[in-house]
């Protein structure tokens, strides 16, 4: 049968293929609408197996909120190209997937995979068939949230990188300004934890090894190796956990002084960084 320009517009948008390859389909399946839309579909699942060990490092990072800033949600699109991250509709789609996650309140990656998008198709349906589409891998790389009496997001410049900050004890503007400071700091800082209470033990032997062969190294007195490897880790602590590192406008203070400042009850009780590549 004649296919006609009509016909491959309508599986165009239907899809959101490509206008050669819905032609195809509807060629190869005779006209039939619903087997061109499988065969595209199949299409999709053979570049994602083909393209699986493909490394995707390139990509962009999607923010969302609840109604009232409590609950933040951070998505990563992750692909093989710059030329596709930066596409308009590449974008669209991950805006899309994030506003889907933050409605439904997903919590993880396979809950978000599983969502029903607008059209009826899940999540996971409509990766396989942008795949398909774009003709290289596309995943979704990272999916956290993260919940306070206050959730400050920040998206890097490059798109690349995004940080959620939760702060709680005040949700004055005062204290959501000096949020977003506190999360560029992370973006650029990246430290390891909250706090000393939140650096895992294997870390704290590591630094504390490190800081005993260092100080054998240099000589010093076998009595005192013990005391200058735990100050060496008390240095770890400061530069490496988010309340005690220097804060980044202002050298003089801790990331927990200036906080004080701010509003005396003001700290951050939970903090997210995902970065793509």
């Amino acid at each position: 049968m004649a296919i006609t320009a009509q016909d491959v517009n309508k599986l165009r948008q239907s899809t959101g293929a490509g206008m050669m390859d819905c032609k195809k389909a509807l060629v190869e399946s005779e006209g039939d609408f619903e087997k061109a839309v499988d065969l595209l579909r199949k299409k999709g699942q053979k570049v994602s197996a083909k393209r699986a060990d493909n490394e995707t490092t390139e990509g962009s990072v999607f923010v969302e909120s609840n109604e009232n800033g409590s609950t933040g949600y951070l998505l990563a699109l992750s692909c093989e190209t710059d030329f596709v991250a930066k596409n308009d509709d590449f974008q669209g789609f991950g805006s899309k997937l994030i506003k889907a996650a933050a409605d439904n309140d997903a919590a993880d990656v396979a809950a978000v995979k599983a969502l029903a998008l607008a059209d009826g198709k899940t999540v996971e349906e409509s990766l396989i068939d942008y795949i398909g589409k774009i003709g290289e891998k596309i995943e979704i790389s990272s999916f956290i949230k993260v919940t306070a009496d206050k959730v400050v997001p920040y998206i890097h410049s490059n798109l690349k990188l995004g940080v959620l900050v939760g702060l709680t004890g005040s949700g004055s503007d005062a204290a959501v300004q000096i949020g977003k400071d506190v999360a560029m700091q992370i973006a650029a800082m990246n430290p390891v934890a909250l706090d000393k209470n939140g650096v895992d033990q294997s870390t704290i032997d590591r630094e504390l090894a490190v800081g005993r062969e260092q100080a054998l190294a240099e000589g010093k007195p076998e009595q005192i190796i013990d005391k200058i490897a735990q100050g060496k880790l008390n240095k770890y602590f400061k530069d490496n956990t988010l309340l005690s590192q220097p804060f980044v406008k202002d050298g003089s203070k801790t990331v927990e002084q200036i906080l004080k400042e701010v509003d005396s009850n003001l700290t951050v009780a939970d903090f997210k960084r995902v970065a793509i590549g």
